[in-house]
């Protein structure tokens, strides 16, 4: 008589109950070691149960268990540093200090040198242009001719028309025109980048742009010329700063802010040069020319360089509705700086501005905060219960 095989118990069927257990175990422990990047790990899981059942049965009613990677979880962006990084905070310093130099420079160089703004213009424009190598045979993107255009004609805008803004009046209202940049730059990203921005965060901007307006309104000096320079100033930046975002947020293609700088400032040239002879007195410039003039000149245009580099290097670390806020703070600063270097008087209303901004600046970063915890909570959710489905 034959020996009795002996049993096998990885052969023996488990009930439905626990196989639906299992299952369900399965694909939420699936689902969080996605969230972990172990998709080898869960794989690896399988292979090993699989290896050591040997029967085909068994197999069959393991394979379910296995999921794959939630198409969501490769769609979601990798998490935006924003200020909190060490080197957001250094660049957003070197923002603001030369910025601070390239308006008092404008403002001296143009009120007081009494220059020309599109000579001006077309002198801070073409520093840039000796501060960048090109790559020889380097692939670019099939748009990046467009993209540098359109973001060239968007930056001489904003520059030509903030020249001639602060020809025509103070500057302290050239800037409160442009308080209402937050406000326009979430529009402008809703519309073209489909970012949407929470009733919380719109609300903490109101304060910002209101304490804004009051800094300077003991200085409302008005010239509609000036008034309809500084709106298209601040539609222009606007736009710059979200075409901007839009660029360095691609995947296909890096951009470096030095060719952020170098392509948009080459069109921008280009399309300035033709104007030249219709709108600038040659005679009138050639008087005008003077040893500090020149050394005003080259300062601003260096000051200038250093604002529109580290602009573009802060737009990498933070969206473009940070950007703006970091801007119209910005703009309170300059406004304080102009009332100590320009003499202006200082009124109550000026202090309880400033004061007003900076609760703004605060109640904005605990919105965008509390907006972000939820978009991750939410983002999470939906990615398990894509996995577990």
């Amino acid at each position: 008589m034959s020996p009795t095989p002996p049993p096998m118990p990885h052969l023996t069927k488990s009930p439905p109950a626990t196989r639906i257990r299992h299952h369900s175990l399965s694909g939420v422990r699936s689902a969080l070691m996605e969230e972990d990047g172990g998709e080898g790990g869960v794989g690896g899981r399988g292979e090993e149960e699989r290896g050591g059942g040997g029967g085909g049965e068994e197999e069959d009613t393991r394979m379910p268990a296995v999921v794959t990677q939630s198409p969501a979880a490769d769609r979601r962006p990798p998490p935006n540093p924003g200020l909190k990084h060490p080197r957001a905070l250094v660049f957003l310093a070197l923002w603001y200090i030369f910025s601070g130099f390239t308006l008092f420079l404008n403002k001296y160089i143009l009120t007081y040198q009494k220059a020309d703004p599109h000579v001006l213009c077309g002198v801070q424009m073409f520093h840039h242009h000796g501060t960048y190598k090109p790559i020889p045979n380097q692939r670019k993107p099939d748009n990046f001719r467009r993209g540098m255009f359109l973001l060239g004609l968007l930056q001489l805008g904003t520059i030509m028309f903030g020249l001639i803004a602060i020809y025509y009046v103070a500057v302290s209202f050239a800037e409160t025109v442009k308080s209402s940049a937050p406000i326009f730059t979430v529009l402008i990203a809703w519309l073209l980048l489909g970012e949407r921005t929470s009733c919380f965060v719109l609300a903490s901007l109101v304060p910002v742009m209101a304490g804004l307006a009051l800094c300077s309104s003991h200085e409302l000096s008005f010239s509609f010329i000036g008034f309809l320079c500084a709106l298209a100033t601040n539609l222009c930046e606007c736009l710059q700063s979200v075409v901007s975002k839009s660029l360095l947020s691609q995947r296909s293609y890096v951009y470096s802010p030095a060719e952020l700088q170098f392509y948009p400032n080459l069109a921008a040239v280009l399309l300035q040069l033709p104007t030249w002879y219709f709108l600038v007195d040659f005679d009138k410039l050639g008087h005008q020319l003077d040893h500090s003039l020149l050394t005003a000149i080259l300062l601003d245009g260096i000051s200038f360089h250093g604002q529109t580099i580290t602009a573009y290097v802060l737009m990498s670390y933070v969206n473009p509705v940070t950007y703006s806020v970091a801007n119209t703070t910005k703009r309170a600063c300059l406004i304080w700086l102009s009332v100590i270097v320009f003499g202006n008087p200082v009124t109550l209303l000026s202090w309880l501005g400033t004061a007003v901004v900076v609760v703004g600046v605060l109640l904005y970063g605990r919105a965008r905060e509390v907006e972000e915890r939820r978009r991750e909570l939410f983002s999470i959710t939906r990615d398990k219960m894509e996995a577990i489905r």
